[in-house]
This record gives C-alpha cells, structure tokens and sequence, in this order.
C-alpha cells in the first residue's frame, strides 16, 4: 500500500517536472538555427529538444534494424535459430535480470520480493528448473509452505531437480514431525546421491530414532564409504549399532544371534561399556566364563563402571562373600586409586562383613571426594563397626545433598540419563552419552533418601544391616538400581 503510493507520488512530481520545464523553454525566446548546405532550419527550444529525442529513438531503431539484419542474414545462410535467438536474447536479459534480483531479495530476508521476482523470471526465461526453486525457499522464508510444497513437488519431474525437491520435501515433513514420510524421503534422496553427507546424517538419525538398527548400520557403513568418518568413529558406531541390534534380538528371545551381535559390537569397541557388558553375559550364557571374564577386565582397563562390577558377579552368582572378594581382584588390582575400583572393594567388604578393610579401601574418598555412593558407604561402615545411630545419621545426611558422582551424560546438552542409550532423550544427539560427572555438581535423589548401591543380590539375601536397606530405623531407604 505504502510502496504503491509512494510509486503514484513519483509518478506525480516527475510529470509536474516535466511541465515545469517545458513551460521554462517556451517562455525563453532563444531557438536552435540548424544550416545544412543551402537550406536553413530554425527550432525553438521546446522543438529542439523534441528533436533530440526522435534523434535518439532514431539510432536506437537503426541498431535494432542492424541486428535484425544480421540475424536475418545468418538465417538465410542455413542457421535456423538465428531470428528466434534474436529475438529472445531480449527476453533472456530481462529474465536473468529478475532472477538475480530474486537471489538477492532472498539473501536480504525479502521473501515476498523474492516470489515476485521468481514468477517474473520463468515469464521470460521458461526454465522452471531454476525459478521454481528460488520460488520455493522465498516460500519456505516467508511460511508460506503450500506454496513451497508446490514448487518442491514441481521439481521432481526434472531428473536434474529431482534431488533438490526430494531433500526440500523431506526438510518439511521433518519440521511438520512425519518422521514416516521424512525417512521414506530421505531413503529415495539417499538412494539418488549416496555420498551427499546431509542426507547420510538425516537418514541416519531417522533410522535410529525408529529403531532401524541394521538400516542406520548400512547408512553408516556408506558413510565410511563416502570418507566423511574416520576409521575409530566409525568402529565406535557401528559397534553402537551393533549393540542395538543385540538388544532388539534379545527382546526377541534370539539369544543365539543376540550373542553374535553383543559379541560382534564388544570386539569393535571394547571400550563401549554397555557392550562389554552384554557380550559377558553372552559368554556366559554359552557357559564360557573365561572369555566372559576377558572381556570385562578389557572394559575395565578402559574405565572401571559398576555395569561392568555387576557382570563380573553373575559369573558365579552362588559364591560365598569371602570367594568373591578373592574372584575380584582380577579387576580391583587394575586402577586400585580409581574412586570407581577403592568403592567396588569396600563394597564387598562389607558384604564378607570386613568392615577395617572397607574403611581402608575408601581412604580419603569421603573427604577428597565425597559422592553419594561413598557417603553412603561410610555410613555402612560405621555402623558395622558399632559406632553410635547419630554418627550413622551425620553421614547419611551429608550423602543427602552429595554430588551423585559419575553418571551418563550427553556431551551436547548434558542432560543426565540414569542407564546408556545411543541416542540423548533430550537433544537427539547420536553417541553422545558419556560416563563422567555432570555439570551440576550437586543434588538431593527424587526421593530424598540413597542407601548403598549393591552390585550382586538383593538387599534382603545380605547379611549385614547395613546391605539390606536398613542402615538406621529413622532413615526408610532403597538400593540403588544398577
């Protein structure tokens, strides 16, 4: 509204001008005297600069006419599209002048402009190829996605465009939250240009978000393929993948292929926790202990966890609390200044009720780095050795409020997630949960209690009162989920 008239105004002044003018030269009695050879010629000043015009509109038309000319000569000596060329050689400048002017709208933030300018190029330009897609990102710009859609679907007739409207139409029904129709997009893009990164990564994380383990494992693999992963990340991955598969297979009661699979992800990675500890209880399943035991001492020379602790004591659940303490040491004698591995040693001594050797394991732990988990052991410990309920209650109370110590956070958002997955609940990030203490470095459980996490058993087979989830009468506590 504003623009039009602004345009009316301008309009206005430049013919007022004009007359202005003319007025000036026709009050001016001064002419122009043109002689040529014996005849003379006098022109007033409004007739003189009427005939400069006509002059001018003159050598435009003689040009015109040479270049037709040209164009006519070419066409009789045998060049069939001579005059057709001429005549849209016009066209073509007028077109690309508007789909420039359209990049440059839509570079600006000027969707509207853009659109305008689109549909006035593929007026004299015809190539739907290029007009049709500046038409659907100014419309995309502008929320305007019927349109968009429109433009996006006009480009899958062109086998030259077919990609480019496939990837926009996939971009859409990701935004719209049709994960269906978006991974079936993204699969005809993948199939078009396999080696196009954007569309590997898209295709790779709607598989995964479906749960599509073996497709997000061949999209990997073309990934590595394509060069656009180094060998470790890859490796580290698809053993993600591969572990993935191995728990959908175990859902399934497959347990012959679900060990395959663990053991297959754990021999990429050794390093991946939650694959080292389902390939050992997939050894242990087939009645291998020791390769099961191999497996896990290979983790825990990585990174000492308690799901790797906890797998290393269904090796032989039936044993006595001595005979275990004994069978550990296979790993406490790997990291022993590990918090994890001082932690996991008090906690089976006090299982075989050696309460000094768990105070001993603990060290300095509960004043150089006091974490709910050893709090909560020191609590244990004191009372094992008798010492009064309020002492007992001190401890407890600090572990209320303790740091919670390491735990699986994502490395994007670092958001907190109480067991691992391969992708973050939160942000969508793929393999980014690592095991290490979260950014907030302190606060209370959901519940407003923890008692002492037990790797093996439940809490009423212990023996000690503190292993059984009644540490204190006053404090109504419950085991720690492994």
């Amino acid at each position: 509204m504003i623009w039009s008239l602004i345009k009316v105004l301008v309009f206005v002044a430049a013919v007022a001008a004009l007359t202005f003018g003319a007025g000036l030269l026709m009050d001016n009695g001064s002419g122009v005297r043109i002689a040529i050879a014996d005849m003379e010629l006098t022109l007033g000043p409004l007739q003189a600069v009427i005939a400069a015009l006509l002059l001018v509109l003159a050598v435009w038309i003689f040009l015109k006419l040479v270049g037709f000319t040209y164009a006519l000569l070419r066409f009789l000596n045998g060049d069939e599209t001579a005059i057709s060329r001429y005549f849209d050689r016009s066209r073509e400048k007028k077109g690309y002048q508007a789909l420039s002017e359209g990049m440059m709208a839509l570079a600006a933030g000027e969707p509207r402009t853009a659109m305008s300018r689109a549909s006035k190029a593929e007026k004299y330009l015809g190539r739907p190829e290029l007009t049709n897609l500046l038409m659907a990102q100014a419309a995309e710009q502008s929320g305007d996605s019927r349109r968009a859609t429109e433009a996006y679907k006009t480009l899958l007739n062109d086998e030259r465009t077919r990609f480019v409207g496939i990837r926009g139409l996939m971009k859409q029904k990701i935004e719209e939250g049709d994960t269906a129709t978006a991974l079936q997009l993204a699969e005809k893009a993948f199939a078009l240009k396999p080696r196009h990164p954007e569309t590997q990564d898209i295709l790779l994380k709607l598989q995964a978000d479906r749960n599509d383990w073996t497709g997000a494992r061949s999209t990997l693999s073309a990934k590595r393929k394509s060069g656009a992963l180094p060998k470790a990340v890859y490796q580290r991955r698809d053993a993600v993948l591969a572990l993935q598969t191995a728990k959908v297979v175990f859902d399934d009661a497959s347990s012959i292929e679900a060990r395959e699979a663990a053991i297959a992800a754990n021999k990429q990675s050794p390093d991946l926790i939650p694959a080292a500890a389902m390939a050992a209880r997939s050894y242990i399943a087939q009645g291998n202990p020791k390769y099961a035991t191999r497996v896990l001492k290979k983790a825990w020379e990585a990174q000492p966890h308690p799901d790797l602790a906890a797998a290393f004591a269904e090796i032989e659940p039936d044993e006595t609390p001595t005979a275990r303490l004994k069978r550990f040491r296979t790993l406490t004698s790997i990291h022993p200044e590990n918090d994890e591995t001082r932690m996991l040693l008090a906690e089976l001594s006090l299982t075989a009720e050696d309460f000094p050797a768990a105070r001993r394991a603990l060290g300095d732990l509960v004043t150089r780095h006091p974490t709910t988990r050893a709090l909560t052991i020191m609590a244990a410990v004191e009372r094992g050795e008798g010492a009064d309920d309020a002492v007992v209650r001190g401890w407890l109370a600090r572990a209320l409020t303790a740091p919670r110590g390491p735990q699986w956070c994502c490395d994007n958002c670092q958001s907190i997630h109480a067991a691992w997955g391969p992708i973050c609940d939160n942000c969508g990030g793929f393999d980014t949960l690592s095991w290490r203490e979260p950014a907030e470095t302190s606060a209370p459980s959901a519940t407003g209690t923890e008692l002492l996490p037990l790797i093996v058993g439940s809490p009423a087979s212990a023996t000690d009162p503190a292993m059984s989830g009644e540490v204190i009468d006053e404090e109504p506590t419950t085991a720690r989920p492994r």
